[in-house]
């Protein structure tokens, strides 16, 4: 029997043999592009079953990283020194990636950057000192982003509302506010961490280049831009929202760089990135503290605590896509040899769905919203090809552990 299939997902659900992750994951989006139509590129298997992140992952053991460090000077020389205070600009909110990429470019490599920051949409108290230690440890200098307030409530709802993607307004403007501030203070070099293509959420070949793709984070038409699923113009004419206040969460425009000479690099293009690494390097430098207690939705501690909405919005993944935190995590520990297979199934079995209820009131406060209507909302967003509602409970249909409903 053939089940109804949303947001252009494939219509058989596979399990990567090497790292349990499935077919169903999405790739990385241009997020101002996205509506309630948006059709999903998705992670790409072989025949064999396996996936391309974990054929980069046995690539990455051969890549010679002594090289790649040499490219990674040459590149810091041609920038260093010639723009005022600053060599480059390095984003994030305190996180154990940026805290490792800040730090390590300016005490080992020399560079003096300047931090900048969108801050989450709530911030936890861990996030908040490990922001503060961040900024404190490297002597930085930081510039964070002044939203309005009303304007930001009302983007992260309708994201909620029409795309069930409650952290879209985040990665907006992860995406695109270090950017404008390379642009505004004539710092043309910008270094993000960990490469998103290793994830398999970009194409396999986009591994083998340092810069990030510039489409991410310019437009051409502002008329085909939208914000929480809906376009520009109606963000001003049904909502009364301003435009000086949905400024910051819009990209530069592809004119405003024709004569500037940005560059967006990976840092871990350059550099062996791994997790686990750069957890304990920003403990030991930074300042970095994990939570004492376990990230609902997964089994670790560390990743991804600045923002009480980051655990909502993995839940609404693995609604969306049957793909939850702790698969994430798990495949990334796969592809770095740090789990066996048996070992991940476990966790995703324990873990994996778990829904987030240690800031879901408040967060349901902050944006209005009733906690009944999300929950039904939920509901609506469930492919019917990933589940099937037994008596009053929803499951899924195919797992990583083949113990689904319909394996």
């Amino acid at each position: 029997m053939q089940h109804k299939v949303y947001y252009g997902l494939p219509k058989k659900v596979l399990f990567c043999k090497k790292t349990l992750m499935s077919n169903q994951k999405p790739n990385s989006t241009v997020e101002f592009n996205h509506n309630k139509k948006s059709k999903k590129d998705t992670l790409k298997f072989d025949k064999k079953g396996i996936s391309e992140s974990w054929y980069y992952s046995r690539l990455k053991k051969k890549i010679d990283y002594k090289s790649r460090e040499k490219e990674l000077l040459k590149l810091l020389d041609n920038h260093r020194g010639k723009y005022g205070n600053y060599d480059c600009i390095v984003p994030g909110s305190g996180g154990k990636d940026s805290g490792y990429a800040a730090h390590i470019l300016k005490f080992k490599y020399g560079m003096n950057p300047l931090l900048v920051t969108w801050p989450p949409i709530l911030y936890t108290t861990y996030g908040y000192n490990n922001f503060k230690n961040w900024i404190s440890s490297g002597r930085h200098k930081n510039i964070s982003a002044k939203r309005d307030e009303k304007t930001m409530k009302i983007l992260t709802k309708l994201s909620i509302k029409n795309l069930l993607h409650p952290f879209q307004t985040f990665i907006l403007g992860q995406k695109i506010f270090a950017v404008k501030m390379a642009i505004k203070y004539k710092i043309p070099l910008v270094f993000y961490g960990e490469h998103e293509a290793e994830h398999g959420s970009l194409p396999l070949a986009d591994n083998y280049v340092s810069l990030r793709k510039k489409s991410f984070f310019t437009f051409k038409n502002l008329d085909k831009l939208h914000l929480g699923g809906v376009p520009i113009k109606r963000l001003e004419t049904d909502y009364s929202l301003k435009k000086k206040d949905l400024d910051i969460f819009l990209p530069p425009s592809e004119n405003s760089l024709k004569n500037f000479p940005l560059e967006v690099h990976y840092l871990g293009y350059y550099l062996r990135w791994t997790p686990q690494e750069t957890f304990y390097y920003a403990v030991e430098n930074c300042g970095f503290l994990p939570r004492p207690f376990r990230t609902q939705g997964t089994y670790s501690k560390y990743n991804s605590i600045d923002d009480k909405i980051d655990d909502l919005h993995y839940y609404t993944t693995f609604i969306k896509f049957g793909v939850g935190r702790t698969t994430y995590d798990v495949s990334q520990e796969l592809r770095n040899d740090h789990l066996t297979i048996d070992e991940g199934k476990k966790l995703i079995k324990k873990y994996d769905g778990e829904f987030p209820d240690r800031y879901f009131k408040e967060i349901m406060k902050y944006l209005n919203i009733n906690p009944g209507y999300f929950h039904k909302l939920c509901n609506k967003f469930r492919s019917p090809h990933l589940w099937k509602k037994v008596k009053k409970n929803w499951k899924l249909r195919h797992t990583a552990n083949m113990d689904g409903v319909d394996d």
